[in-house]
């Protein structure tokens, strides 16, 4: 029998639903064993051509953490006025644990991925979407195991890349965040500050046409 037992499936759809893109952190260390087993997940994710694009960087000095805290204030700073109306209800939110979490990654994309066309040669970023998987393993895994992770992506890609001598050819897409929590958010955090709400599932499925359902 291929299919899981009714418990095992039951843990996988529980963690789907409890995973959340964390802000709120402990300093608490993690342990190494840890972060092993969740790069060890990352790095088990499907990949277009099996490419295996994901790069991981851990920030490990304190003085570089406080840089890249930096980049991300700006970034902040900069998302905030480029939002208009919203700019106040923006700056309210917290939106990065940077200073706080037990541990930092860096997530880039491999340089030198032109040559990879498998599965690329009509849709390049499909090597995006494996890096996103690899994180999606990750942020699965550490809800698992009680550990909070969030995804920062307000950066811009090229200070960071010169920050951490990442390759020209190739790109970061992602600060993560991870550390012991006091508690995870009932809901996601954006829908609990009333910034957006969770779209009905039913308005954006459509049968053999695309069909638009959100405006209707």
């Amino acid at each position: 029998m291929n299919r899981f037992h009714d418990a095992e499936i039951a843990a996988v759809y529980k963690v789907i639903a409890e995973r959340r893109d964390m802000r709120h952190f402990l300093p608490d260390p993690l342990d190494a064993d840890f972060l092993a087993r969740i790069l060890q997940a990352a790095h088990m994710a499907p990949s277009v051509g099996f490419m295996q694009p994901w790069r991981f960087i851990r920030i490990t000095d304190a003085a570089l953490r406080v840089q890249l805290h930096a980049l991300v204030e700006q970034e902040r700073i900069n998302t905030a006025h480029a939002l208009g109306e919203r700019e106040d209800a923006f700056m309210r939110l917290k939106v990065e644990g940077i200073r706080d979490c037990g541990e930092v990654l860096v997530v880039s994309l491999m340089g030198q991925r032109t040559p990879h066309i498998f599965g690329r040669r009509t849709l390049p970023e499909m090597d995006l979407c494996s890096v996103a998987c690899a994180i999606q393993n990750m942020w699965l895994a550490a809800r698992a195991e009680g550990i909070g992770m969030g995804w920062v992506s307000l950066f811009d890609p090229l200070a960071l890349s010169n920050l951490l001598g990442i390759p020209a050819d190739a790109k970061p897409i992602a600060i993560l965040c991870l550390g012991h929590v006091a508690e995870f958010y009932p809901r996601p955090m954006l829908e609990m500050e009333g910034w957006a709400n969770r779209q009905n599932l039913h308005n954006l499925i459509s049968e053999n046409v695309w069909e638009d359902k959100t405006n209707a």
